[in-house]
């Protein structure tokens, strides 16, 4: 009897070997999909409401349904301010979605952050995104060890600019492939009796930002990526040569006389959203308009991508510094004491663009990783944006955004507005550094 026990106890610790073996061979997300997790819950947390929130959780329903895992999303405009709270009080999500790097970093130093390394493939994680990616998810912990802190599940575009190719056509106008190139079209424009900027920086209570992006995107044209970082950080001072040129660079577009739709003195007081309009007029209207690629929310409902409007790439400045991309995106953290397989299941879904198909269908988003076919975006405006990204010689994420609020929602974007209005470059540097001393 004992003989035939111990065979049985044989047979079922090498078949639960088997078992646990074959796991292991597979990844979380194969195990999802095989309904291992069946009935398990997740929570997220983030800062997508209203629309966003209705096209993120029609996104993730084929995920729910062939995993049977339920995403639990909570969502709420002040995420920002709470999630540090909520962490903090022990009250974490089991995934957090953070809308700036920053933030996400300022909680992987204080030790709550998970290596999504420890749990996703590495070799997945560099074949489908681009290095420049890997890098802005990589922080310091607690220990002052580099971490990759999170993934990257969406992003948008700042380095491009809005043009309408048909009458550009119909005036002999090529996209320009250089800075120079473009601010000597820009005057050719005047030449023709024809306006080649729409700009507006009016935003309430943001008045000024759109002119950072401005800013931001010179910035990593004239100087190195090092220099960009510790300009966010303070390490490189507004009061500084790189950053005095980059303002005087912007300034050649915003000033000359004739560059901008209704001239200097319209920039502050027009919205950014009502500042496209022009672009559409049929007549007296303006030629191009930079911002994010959320811009064409704004943009007439009948206007029909690649026929009414089309994107070139904001040209480069000096070659050293090659073809960058300026923009912003959502990093998806998991926090210790939550790393369950199904939190790891789900987070490593979030790597592939499968789980924002249905967003990118609708248009207003973007997959930073590369294995999103460009058929599923809304249109081929976004889909050649999208590859404009990944032909990149660099993607660095928006510089107000990771600096204090103190200066990058405060003394820059105020510092902003005093330029346009006439404030001299030199007081309004010194003024803006103000800012990293509150």
């Amino acid at each position: 009897m004992k003989k035939v026990f111990s065979l049985i106890l044989a047979v079922t610790m090498l078949f639960g070997a088997a078992a646990m073996v074959s796991a292991q061979d597979k990844t979380y997300l194969e195990r999802a999909y095989d309904g291992e997790f069946k009935g398990k819950i997740v929570t997220l947390d983030g800062p997508f409401i209203d629309n966003d929130q209705v096209l993120f959780e029609a996104s993730i329903k084929d995920f729910e349904e062939k995993t049977g895992i339920d995403i639990q999303y909570i969502g709420n405009k002040d995420f920002e301010s709470t999630i540090q709270m909520r962490v903090e009080g022990g009250n974490a999500p089991d995934i957090a979605d953070f809308p700036q790097p920053g933030g996400m970093a300022n909680l992987a130093k204080k030790g709550y952050i998970v290596d999504v390394r420890d749990f996703i493939s590495e070799d997945w994680l560099k074949e489908n995104y681009s290095q420049a990616w890997l890098d802005l998810a990589t922080v310091p912990n607690e220990k002052g060890e580099m971490i990759m802190g999170g993934i990257w599940a969406r992003n948008n575009a700042k380095s491009q600019v809005y043009y309408r190719p048909k009458v550009w056509e119909e005036a002999g106008y090529e996209t320009p492939e250089t800075w120079q190139e473009m601010v000597d079209l820009s005057k050719q424009m005047v030449a023709d009796g024809e306006t080649p900027w729409c700009l507006g920086i009016e935003g309430g209570a943001g008045t000024g930002w759109p002119a950072t992006d401005w800013v931001e995107n010179i910035m990593l044209r004239t100087t190195s990526l090092e220099n960009y970082k510790k300009w966010t950080t303070g390490e490189l001072k507004f009061d500084s040569p790189e950053v005095r040129r980059a303002l005087e660079i912007m300034s050649e577009i915003f000033f000359t006389d004739g560059f901008v739709y209704g001239g200097r003195e319209a920039i502050a007081t027009t919205n950014f959203g009502e500042a496209v309009k022009p672009l559409f007029y049929d007549t007296n209207g303006c030629m191009m308009y930079s911002l994010g690629n959320f811009i064409t929310a704004y943009f007439p409902e009948d206007a029909v991508p690649g026929v009414d409007y089309d994107v070139f790439y904001l040209p480069p400045i000096d070659e050293q510094y090659g073809r960058p991309f300026l923009g912003a995106g959502d990093v998806y953290s998991v926090f210790k004491g939550h790393d369950r397989d199904e939190v790891k299941a789900t987070l490593e879904f979030f790597t592939h663009g499968e789980s924002l198909k249905v967003w990118l269908a609708n248009g207003g988003a973007m997959f930073p990783g590369k294995d999103a076919d460009p058929s599923w975006y809304a249109n081929a405006t976004d889909a050649k944006i999208s590859q404009m990204i990944n032909d990149a010689t660099s993607f660095s994420f928006d510089g107000s955004d990771q600096m204090p609020a103190a200066v990058g929602s405060g003394t820059f974007w105020k510092g902003m507005v005093d330029l346009v209005t006439g404030t001299d470059i030199d007081t309004v540097v010194k003024n803006i550094d103000k800012g990293w001393e509150q």
